[in-house]
C-alpha cells in the first residue's frame, strides 16, 4: 500500500492518501478544498487516479475538497451513511468493510465531536492504522462544544471504540496544532492530558473547562461540507480563495 500524510496549513489539517499497488485505486481521507491542486499533483506524481475521498465527518474548521476532487478526477465521495447526505455516491457505517482495491476499511462509528463522527481502521500485516478523524488526536480530543457535540459520548468512543484496540495501533489524526505526526493508542492512554487515567465525570469537567474561541469558519464550512464541500454564497473575503479558483477552472 502507498500511503501518503498530506497536512494543509490554514486549519492544521492532516489528509491521507492510501493506495492499492495491484488495481491503483486510491482514496484521500479527509481531503482539504484549499489544497485539491496539490492533491491533484501527487496523484500525477505517483501516476494515480483517485477513486475515492472519504470524510469522517462534517467538519468546521475547513471545506472539504471531496467535490472539488470529484470535478477534477470523477472520484466518488464517502460519508458516513448516518449523514443521509444527496452529494454522497457511498455511505459508510460500522460493520461494513469497505474497500480500495485489495485495502481494508473498517468504518467506526465514534460520535461526540459531532453525532455520526466515523473513524477508519486499517489493518496490515505488519500494524494496525486509526485514522481518528476529530476524536482523537495527539494528546487532544475534538471539542464537544458545537455541532451536536457531547464529552459524555466522546468519552465513550474514545474508551470503548478506541482505547480497546492494541496498544500497537498507530494513530493518525485529522489536525495537529504542533505539526505532530502520528501518535500509538498506548501513548495516547497514558499520557492524553484530556482523558489519560480520567474517569467521565473528570473528562467532561476537562472539557466544559476548555473555554475554546470560536469556529472561524464554521459558519460556511458547515452548510458546505452539508454538500460535500461546495462553496455557499456567504464566505467571508478572506477566504474566498480556493472557492474563486474553481470558479475559474481551476
Amino acid at each position: 500500500m502507498l500511503f501518503k500524510q498530506l497536512f494543509e496549513p490554514d486549519s492544521s489539517t492532516y489528509s491521507y492518501l492510501l493506495a492499492c499497488p495491484n488495481t491503483g485505486e486510491c482514496a484521500i481521507i479527509d481531503p482539504v478544498l484549499d489544497t485539491a491542486q496539490r492533491d491533484l499533483s501527487v496523484l500525477q506524481a505517483h501516476n494515480l487516479k483517485l477513486t475515492y475521498t472519504i470524510d469522517t465527518h462534517i467538519h468546521a474548521d475547513h471545506l472539504s475538497g471531496a467535490s472539488r476532487l470529484k470535478a477534477l478526477t470523477d472520484s466518488k465521495i464517502a460519508y458516513p451513511a448516518i449523514d443521509e447526505l444527496p452529494c454522497a455516491d457511498i455511505g459508510l457505517q460500522e460493520g461494513v468493510t469497505f474497500r480500495v482495491g485489495t485495502i481494508e476499511i473498517h468504518p467506526l462509528f465514534t460520535p461526540g465531536h459531532t453525532d455520526h463522527h466515523h473513524a477508519y481502521l486499517i489493518n496490515t500485516p505488519v500494524h494496525s492504522m486509526l485514522f481518528t478523524g476529530d476524536a482523537l488526536m495527539i494528546d487532544g480530543v475534538g471539542r464537544t462544544d458545537f455541532q451536536s457535540g457531547d464529552s459524555e459520548v466522546l468519552y465513550k468512543s474514545i474508551q470503548q471504540k478506541f482505547f480497546t484496540l492494541p496498544d500497537e495501533t498507530l494513530v493518525y489524526p485529522c489536525h495537529d496544532y504542533e505539526r505532530r505526526h502520528i501518535s500509538t493508542i498506548a501513548q495516547e492512554k497514558e499520557r492524553n492530558k484530556h482523558i489519560a487515567g480520567k474517569s467521565m465525570e473528570e473528562f467532561k469537567q476537562t472539557m466544559e473547562g476548555l473555554d475554546l474561541p470560536y469556529p472561524r469558519k464554521i459558519d460556511f464550512a458547515v452548510p458546505g461540507n452539508q454538500e460535500c464541500g461546495q462553496c455557499p454564497d456567504e464566505i467571508p473575503e478572506q477566504y474566498q480563495g480556493p472557492c474563486a479558483r474553481f470558479d475559474q477552472g481551476e
